[in-house]
């Protein structure tokens, strides 16, 4: 006999989370889907690169000459 493995949904059915358990849950959840953007922002360079295009990212904030400070004091 074997037994099949449960699945969150299972899992949920059988015993209330806890509010603790749910917020680490919506959590992984949040993280797993900003590593998907970031994995598909990053193909999508990577192609760019590949296929010759120029690279349309933002680059660091502090890198655009709107950011640099002029000194004023003088």
């Amino acid at each position: 006999m074997s037994k099949k493995p449960e699945t969150l949904d299972s899992q949920a059915q059988a015993a209330p989370m806890s509010e603790a358990e749910r917020r680490e849950m919506d959590r992984k959840q949040r993280a797993a889907a900003k590593l998907r953007e970031n994995l598909m922002r990053r193909k999508g360079q990577s192609r760019a690169r590949r296929a010759g295009e120029a690279d349309e990212t933002q680059g660091l904030p502090a890198s655009s000459p709107s950011a640099v400070k002029t000194d004023e004091s003088s």
